[in-house]
This record gives C-alpha cells, sequence and structure tokens, in this order.
C-alpha cells in the first residue's frame, strides 16, 4: 500500500530511528507516512525531514494511552501542529507516567531476583537510538533475554511483563473522553487503534466505540497489518454501523517482527478512509 499511518521507531518501543524508518517505508512504496510514536513526538521533526528529502506526503502522528472501561486504550491523532499546546501539555505528563511505570518495573522484577532491569533496558533502549523517553515493555523484555533470565522476548511477556503479569504495571493514563478533547483542541483527526487488541466482549467493544464517537472521535483503525480477514470484517461493519473514517497501517516496530512496514490487508471499498482528508492539506507546522 502506499499509505501508512500507523509504525513506530526507536523514539519509543520501535527498533529504527525516524530516518531509517522513512527510508524503509519509501523502499516499501509508503508515499504518505505517519510516525505514530507512544505518547511522544521526538521523533517527528526528523521523520518529517526524511519525507520531505524523497517527496513523500508527511503526516504528522502520535499514538496516545487513556483507560476505558478499566484497561488501557490507544487513540491515534493525526495532522496537528507539533507545537499544539494541549497536546505538548498532555505529552509531558504521560511522559513523566511513563518514567514512573518503567522504575515500578524496575522494582518489581528486582523483588523476583532479576535486578538492574532499568539500566538494562535503557542501556538497550540507547543501543538503538537516542531517546529521552522512559524503556518500554519490549526493552525489558529484551534486557531478561540478554541476562539470561528467559530464552527469548516471547517468555519474557508469557512469564513476566504480559498482560496481568509481575511486570504489567498499571498505569494512571487520562480517559479516553479526555485524550480525544486534547487531540481535538489540537486540531488532530482521531483514531481508536486496532479495537479487536482489547479483551472485550462484542457488546463491551461496541460500546468503546459509542463512547469513543461521542467523545468526538472521527475514525477507527479497520486495519492493523496482517491481521484476519475475519477481524477485518468485523472492524468494517463497526466503521458502517457508527458512520465512522476508516484508518490503516502496518503498526510496524521492526525487521521480523509484527509485519513489514507498508503491508495491510485491503480495505473495504465502501469504507471511506482518513486519509483522504490530508490529500489537500499542507503538512503542519512547528
Amino acid at each position: 500500500m502506499n499509505v501508512d499511518l500507523h509504525c513506530h521507531s526507536t523514539a519509543s518501543d520501535g527498533a529504527l530511528a525516524p530516518t531509517v524508518l522513512v527510508n524503509r517505508a519509501f523502499e516499501h512504496g509508503v508515499r504518505t507516512l505517519a510516525l505514530t510514536d507512544h505518547d511522544t513526538l521526538e521523533g517527528q521533526l526528523e521523520a518529517r525531514a526524511a519525507a520531505a528529502a524523497l517527496g513523500m506526503q508527511w503526516v504528522s502522528g502520535v499514538e496516545m494511552s487513556c483507560t476505558w472501561g478499566g484497561a488501557t486504550i490507544h487513540v491515534l491523532g493525526y495532522g496537528f501542529a507539533l507545537d499544539a499546546p494541549p497536546l505538548q501539555a498532555a505529552i509531558e505528563q504521560l511522559h513523566h507516567g511513563r518514567w514512573l511505570r518503567a522504575e515500578e518495573i524496575d522494582r518489581k522484577l528486582a523483588i523476583k531476583g532479576m535486578p538492574g532491569a532499568l539500566d538494562g533496558a535503557r542501556a538497550l533502549q540507547m543501543e538503538l537510538g537516542d531517546s529521552g523517553n522512559a524503556p518500554a515493555r519490549p526493552h525489558f523484555a529484551d534486557f531478561l533475554v540478554r541476562a539470561g533470565y528467559v530464552k527469548d522476548r516471547a517468555e519474557a511477556f508469557r512469564k513476566w511483563l504480559g498482560a496481568g503479569k509481575l511486570g504489567d504495571v498499571k498505569q494512571h493514563w487520562p480517559t479516553l473522553e479526555e485524550t480525544v478533547a486534547t487531540l481535538r483542541r489540537s486540531n488532530a483527526w482521531v483514531s481508536l487503534a486496532h479495537p479487536l487488541h482489547y479483551d472485550f466482549t462484542r457488546s463491551k467493544r461496541r460500546k468503546l466505540v459509542g463512547d469513543f464517537l461521542q467523545a468526538g472521535g472521527h475514525a477507527i483503525e479497520v486495519v492493523n497489518g496482517m491481521q484476519p480477514a475475519e477481524q477485518v470484517g468485523t472492524l468494517s461493519i463497526l466503521a458502517r454501523e457508527f458512520g465512522l473514517l476508516a484508518s490503516a497501517g502496518s503498526d510496524f516496530h521492526g525487521p521480523g517482527a509484527w509485519g513489514e512496514i507498508g503491508a495491510w490487508r485491503p480495505l473495504p471499498e465502501d469504507l471511506p478512509p482518513l486519509w483522504c482528508r490530508f490529500k489537500h492539506e499542507q503538512p503542519s507546522t512547528v
């Protein structure tokens, strides 16, 4: 596909620096790209410059953490000015919260006989690229592998870092409504990220989408990488039912991970794509 509205760099939990990621996207045919790192805008200027050098359309992006129904939810924002005051303030709070979470993961792992996790995860993070953000769970997982506590990242998540495990530290993120409002005040387009990633019943998922729309959301991510075709069908039904725009992206984190950048299942032709709203807009200014 020539559009990718969901990918991650070393500014959060991706494996490639923003410039390298943009170059890889271009090589894989992407011509409209949004870098959507978790709770940070750190890689945006670098990604914008790299995209401009290649003649690509750059769209400002971010994936923000929030809470709804007792669960952590991710919301994608697009097309905002990088210096939008509401977003800058929210990002600063999330930045601080992520460092507190990393310190708590470190403390819990140390109690279980795995000391030095934060320093180790931070060192691995910095090997990938300079980042002022707290190491995320994938960085902790890689530390556990390197230190010999587990054999691979999958085991690290299965034993220590996955949902409901010791390192799954619950953070006091802002609410879904607050996060959507922040993005709307920043003149962003707002999409609900990967709605099927959350362990919800069908009725609870419908309520999530309804509350997201009520809060001011514009789109849902109908396609996330190479997810099963039946999942695309399920989310397409929700997009039609609630009259939402459709978003799509690879959710690329690095080579050999979830999927390749620019690769995602086709979007049903009757759904209005979010990226068409970007076609005649100039890139956001700083």
